[in-house]
């Protein structure tokens, strides 16, 4: 049975950031999007204030998303990664799944936060820094009216990230794998391979081409790397 793979999505997306994912078979992994509230369907629930209170809405819904299976995967990018890895202390609490693998991309470890912030700049200057955080922006924030509908979700998403740092000595018994875009000019090398330090189990880096979101365009290329981490077998820390 394919491994559940649960996709948390990057500041101001939603699930369907991974809906072509979906379009490539595979029988290591099932790619699973992850909605979070106020956005796409869910749009109009309350945004939850910190990444803890995501992950404490999302914990009973887990169950509807993974079915019958055992062992899932946790991905999540930038804000994602750190939803994955706080879903994954919640689960070792648990007991219910295990987790075979976190794989984080785009961000610094859990214990770090960033030094430049966006939080409590005014609009223009508020897109212009996440224009330079992720050397990207989505064509929809340049419509006045679908930035006034998108503009809360992505400046609470970008609020909840700034705060997040992890519990002292928060640290799983799960392999990790760290993955950052090679040109990324928000996370580098030394941020992203924090990541080593939590979980005691095999850690592995990887570079793929591209900037912070580098993933936006190589799904193929994701789904590939999903399949060679999860269907890695385990090695015993």
């Amino acid at each position: 049975m394919p491994v559940p793979v649960l996709c948390f999505p990057f500041a101001g997306a939603g699930a369907s950031a991974f809906r072509r994912w979906q379009e490539y078979p595979s029988e290591v992994v099932r790619i699973v999007p992850v909605q979070l509230p106020g956005r796409e369907e869910r749009y109009g629930e309350p945004l939850p204030a910190s990444v803890p209170e995501i992950v404490d809405g999302l914990l009973p819904e887990l169950p509807g998303l993974v079915g019958d299976a055992h062992r899932v995967a946790l991905f999540g990018h930038s804000l994602g990664a750190v939803l994955a890895y706080e879903t994954a202390l919640r689960l070792a609490d648990l007991d219910r799944v295990e987790v075979v693998r976190l794989i984080v991309s785009g961000s610094p470890g859990p214990w770090t936060r960033r030094e430049r912030r966006a939080t409590g700049l005014s609009d223009e200057q508020f897109l212009d820094r996440v224009r330079e955080f992720a050397g990207y922006t989505h064509a929809a924030l340049e419509h006045p009216d679908l930035r006034e509908l998108l503009l809360p979700t992505l400046r609470a998403d970008v609020a909840v990230h700034e705060e997040y740092v992890a519990p002292p000595g928060a640290v799983l018994r799960v392999p990790v794998t760290a993955v950052r875009g090679a040109d990324d000019e928000l996370v580098d090398a030394a941020q992203a391979a924090e990541w080593r330090a939590a979980g005691t189990g095999p850690y592995e880096y990887v570079e793929l081409p591209g900037n912070h979101m580098y993933l936006v365009d190589g799904p193929a290329v994701m789904v590939g790397l999903f399949e060679r981490v999860v269907g890695a077998p385990r090695v015993a820390p």
